[in-house]
């Protein structure tokens, strides 16, 4: 797998991870997670190491996109929450 090939398959799990966010199917987004985790994994070996400040910008990005995650998962519980009472 060369580097335009791992750039387009993170592209379309980031894209699978929004669409199943946005559903509301957290364990469908956890399996995307988990996928995407793995083809990093994978085309970390074929890619040349990424700088220090790269690997800094991916980690935000993964922390902003785990609080976005967070906020949906914590308004969905309150929602739930709401129609119980």
């Amino acid at each position: 797998m060369d580097s335009t090939e791992c750039k387009a398959e993170k592209a379309a799990i980031e894209r699978g991870m929004d669409l199943a966010r946005s559903k509301g199917q957290m364990l469908r987004r956890r399996q995307l997670a988990e996928a995407l985790a793995a083809l990093r994994a994978r085309c970390e070996t074929l890619a040349p190491q990424e700088s220090r400040a790269e690997n800094i910008e991916r980690l935000e990005q993964d922390i902003r996109e785990l609080r976005k995650e967070l906020g949906h998962a914590e308004e969905h519980l309150r929602k739930l929450k709401s129609e119980a009472l």
